[in-house]
């Protein structure tokens, strides 16, 4: 069963959302963080079992939020639902929650003494999303993924029982990292289906790419054709002269980007080793997921309008074993201060 948020609604919606006790909050959690797809698996078999009901309470609650901003399809209704899931964190802070990812996320909350603002500022990202469609600088993209990124990974590190603010900032790193590599594999996808483009426009000028023209000759092209496969998206057969014509200029702006993207996964290599070995193997595959989406980009020369680079079972295999050979190997990690 694939997750889908407006049937989800009918049941667990602001009018009426059924109360469950905490073991079946849990096991719903269990279940939405299985079916969703992600770039690489929410909770490994790597991880601890004592964390990782923990780590799907705290997913739950991000998927839950991202998908009442992306998935509603009215840009009102987004804004009264995601205010809706803020009075729901007033809520669980107040000692009564009543939507089950709540009464899941309660326990964790209470457990790791996680102050709410991590969650506050992923509902002001996605609520932002509502209304900003277009971004102007580089600092402008920076300064979302401080809201709808990095929070993440501060929920993780309390989870793991961290909490200095050196640990912080190195997962901010990645975390940030991680969401720029999630945009620039999906600036299609996001142009097509939610008119919005997180591509700064004073870079993409830099390098002669219209936003505008790029947004309306994607609708174009859509119209026509549904986007081709990667057997393919090169020929002459199934591309649009429009996305021929603004290639080069795609091109040289996405490889603009994914070059400032790339020093934040290496910056963000060195939390790992300040982590205990039992989690610092699931910190590394998130890292190396991120990672191995902008070689991909690379590999299909920077080119996301015609196909979207994915994580498919056997790299993400892949990833699961090296991390695993890593763990055999590799020496104690840092422990909580």
């Amino acid at each position: 069963m694939h997750f889908a948020i407006l049937d989800e609604l009918e049941t667990y919606g602001p009018d009426r959302c059924l109360k469950l006790d905490y073991e079946r909050a849990s096991a719903y959690t269990r279940r939405l963080a299985k079916d969703h797809y992600e770039n690489f698996t929410v909770v490994s078999w790597l991880l601890p079992r004592r964390l990782r009901d923990h780590f799907r309470h705290v997913y739950a609650f991000c998927r839950w939020a991202d998908d009442l901003g992306d998935e509603i399809g009215d840009r009102d209704r987004g804004l009264e639902l995601l205010a809706w899931w803020r009075r729901e964190i007033d809520d669980c802070y107040a000692d009564r929650p009543r939507h089950p990812v709540f009464v899941a996320l309660h326990r964790t909350i209470r457990q790791f003494d996680i102050p709410r603002k991590p969650l506050d500022d992923l509902v002001s990202a996605f609520i932002q999303d509502q209304k900003v469609r277009r971004y102007q600088t580089w600092d402008q993209i920076l300064d979302y993924c401080t809201r709808s990124a990095n929070p993440v990974g501060r929920l993780v590190l309390y989870l793991c029982g961290y909490r200095d603010a050196a640990r912080q900032q190195l997962a901010d790193a990645t975390c940030t990292g991680l969401q720029l590599a999630n945009f620039w594999q999906d600036v299609r996808r996001d142009a097509l289906e939610r008119d919005r483009v997180y591509i700064p426009e004073h870079v993409a000028l830099q390098h002669g790419l219209d936003i505008e023209l790029m947004v309306s000759t994607l609708r174009a092209s859509a119209a026509v054709d549904e986007p081709c496969g990667p057997c393919c998206c090169h020929t002459d057969h199934c591309e649009a002269a429009g996305l021929r014509a603004i290639r080069p200029a795609f091109v040289a702006t996405l490889k603009d980007l994914v070059d400032r993207t790339w020093p934040l996964f290496e910056r963000g290599r060195h939390l790992a080793p300040m982590l205990s070995r039992d989690v610092a193997t699931d910190v590394k595959l998130f890292g190396a997921g991120g990672e191995t989406i902008l070689k991909l980009i690379q590999r299909q020369g920077f080119d996301t309008l015609t196909h979207r680079p994915a994580l498919g079972k056997p790299t993400k295999l892949w990833l699961l074993m090296r991390a695993a050979a890593g763990r055999l190997i590799a020496p104690p990690g840092g422990s909580a201060p």
